[in-house]
């Protein structure tokens, strides 16, 4: 479902129920792999190991950490000199609440911020829209103007800790409001560092939040970058994401290959914008999945890096190794999570967390046990912080920058996805490129049939998930889904005036009993029950307070910017500074490149 379709049914009353579990426990030893068991031909074999090692020159075709093509991570040295970035995502409710939490995981011990936005931010509308109605503060924190960002980042050092922004399609306004808000605080643009991810190709592909059609949004990526060329010497201004392409069933080899083909499109339009390849693609960055299987998603980091070194080096002619180095944040898989035996899910997120770093990972995020459950309290969002901080200090794996070289089944393994990947990639331009094979619709039926493959191997045992369909308990101890879901929900979305929706008929928490308890061990919530204004009747307020001749006429300008070839950052900037809303900014860009309409593709898996 579509982020916009997911809007639509949220604001008629529409739930999901999740499937039922398949009870039953597992004898068949092919069902404990977590790779896909038809690619699974690289079993342990002496022979094959000693030859490989001999007969391939493994030390020169793997080469050494810190060197072209990269294979073994970016760096000479790798975690013995400096660990990866613990960048916890977070993001939910007000901004008030969200500021609450970043300021909480700074305090024990992550080192970078990450910042989700909830769906009507991501899809240009405001908190007071009908279509947003059920859906602010859901999925993460509502910013709809300057107003709500300078409470969001308030009290965050900007010039000390990097800040990365899950956000695609109002990628620039919400990058402009960062500009504006480190700008009142004093901190200058060279010091501002961070990533958003800009990445607006995967969301036709998988994700479904995007805006504009695919043209005029890969126009406002690149005018993104760009700017941040020209200003924001330590901005990362993309994030080219294979993350949600496997959490939609992509396999590690669709994964990388697919984010890889979006990534050359995106630097091929760069170029085509006039810019040095070497100015920009050293601050290009990518987000991969973290999933179980531990030796393939180490290879998957690996085949990626080399892969992307030689498409650089090779196809656009980079000769920057800054620009050759392929830099990631690492995510653990959120899908493969469960709501059964929950507990377990500590055990997974580790495994996961540790393919991440085997491969070698820059930034990571250990998703919180709770999170198929709904979003995680501030005890279990610490435990997944401490995930990472066992892994760093405690494993011993930080000890070799590449602890994992040599091992033929992890050569092999890297070989045999940096192939297929590649074949993905070449099947893109066979078929005309991204565009084209996005109107083809070729990376969304992969990804959907592997989705379904998945899936009927995991209802015929053939793939066992613990506690699902294998080793389930028949009453089950289960961890009470977190408070902050619903009661968000309820505190911070009422229906907009003339707009009637189930929002009017919500019941009204108690504040006694577990319920209510419960909440209290929310960050902020037992001193700040409720906002004090909600988030529609804040913009009302807003909207009355702000110079609203100055706002129309720098909407109006920024409109006709976009008729123009103008790069539209700076008049993004301007409105941001006005107190132009994203949904109005969005609006005037609806009304030159219009919106875009998925396109449906028939099911042709027998």
């Amino acid at each position: 479902m579509t982020g916009r379709a997911r809007l639509r049914g949220a604001a008629d009353g529409l739930t999901t129920e999740a499937a039922g579990a398949v009870r039953g426990n597992p004898s068949d030893d092919s069902a404990r792999s977590g790779a896909d068991p038809t690619n699974d031909d690289v079993g342990y074999e002496p022979e094959r190991a000693l030859s490989f090692a001999a007969a391939d020159n493994a030390a020169d075709r793997i080469g050494c950490p810190g060197e072209y093509p990269y294979t073994r991570g970016i760096y000479p040295n790798m975690y013995k000199d400096k660990l990866w970035t613990m960048r916890q995502y977070a993001g939910f409710g007000s901004a008030e609440e969200t500021n609450r939490r970043l300021h909480y995981l700074l305090r024990h011990g992550q080192t970078g911020l990450s910042l989700a936005f909830d769906l009507p931010t991501q899809l240009g509308l405001d908190a007071d829209h009908p279509l947003a109605c059920g859906e602010v503060g859901k999925a993460g924190v509502s910013v709809s103007s300057l107003a709500d960002m300078e409470t969001l980042l308030a009290g965050l050092p900007l010039g000390e800790v990097s800040l990365s922004m899950t956000i695609n399609a109002t990628a620039p306004i919400l990058l402009a409001m960062v500009l504006a808000v480190a700008e009142k605080q004093g901190v200058p643009r060279e010091k501002l560092g961070g990533t958003v991810q800009n990445d607006i190709l995967k969301e036709y592909v998988a994700r479904g939040t995007y805006i504009f059609p695919p043209q005029p949004s890969m126009r406002l990526a690149v005018d993104l970058i760009a700017y941040c060329e020209a200003y924001l010497p330590r901005w990362n201004p993309i994030s080219v994401s294979g993350y949600h392409l496997r959490e939609a069933g992509a396999t590690a080899a669709q994964e990388i290959g697919f984010a890889l083909a979006h990534a050359a499109a995106y630097v091929q339009a760069a170029c085509g914008r006039g810019l040095d390849v070497d100015a920009f693609a050293p601050r290009v960055s990518f987000f991969f999945a973290a999933g179980l299987h531990l030796f393939e998603e180490a290879a998957k980091f690996r085949a990626a890096r080399r892969l992307w070194a030689r498409l650089m080096k090779q196809r656009f002619g980079a000769r920057s190794p800054k620009s050759m180095q392929l830099r990631v944040h690492a995510q653990t898989s959120g899908s493969q999570l469960t709501a059964q035996q929950p507990e377990n899910n500590a055990a997974r997120v580790t495994l996961q967390a540790l393919g991440a770093v085997l491969g070698g990972t820059q930034s990571l995020h250990a998703n919180a046990l709770d999170e198929a459950l709904g979003l995680p309290t501030e005890e279990t969002a610490r435990i997944a912080l401490r995930t990472q901080q066992i892994i760093a200090y405690e494993s011993g794996v930080t000890d070799s920058a590449d602890p994992l070289a040599g091992s033929r089944y992890v050569e092999e393994l890297t070989d045999r996805l940096e192939r297929e990947a590649q074949e993905y990639m070449a099947e893109i331009e066979r078929t005309g490129g991204v565009f084209e094979a996005l109107r083809a619709g070729y990376m969304q039926r992969l990804i959907r049939e592997a989705s379904y493959r998945h899936q009927l191997d995991v209802d015929a045992k053939r793939r066992i998930v613990v506690g699902v369909n294998g080793f389930a308990e028949l009453r089950e101890e289960r961890l009470s889904p977190s408070p902050l879901f619903g009661y968000i929900t309820d505190a911070l979305s009422p229906a907009p005036h003339g707009h009637p929706t189930h929002c009017e008929n919500r019941t009204e928490r108690p504040e006694s009993g577990p319920h209510y308890r419960a909440r209290q061990h929310v960050s902020g919530i037992v001193q700040h029950k409720r906002p004090q204004m909600p988030l529609p009747e804040r913009l009302a307020e807003l909207r009355r307070r702000r110079d609203n001749v100055k706002t129309a006429a720098l909407l109006d300008q920024l409109q006709q910017a976009a008729v123009r070839d103008d790069n539209l950052m700076p008049y993004i900037l301007d409105c941001v500074k006005a107190y132009a809303t994203v949904g109005e900014i969005c609006d005037r860009l609806r009304c030159v490149f219009g919106e875009y309409e998925e396109e449906l593709f028939p099911w042709t898996h027998e």
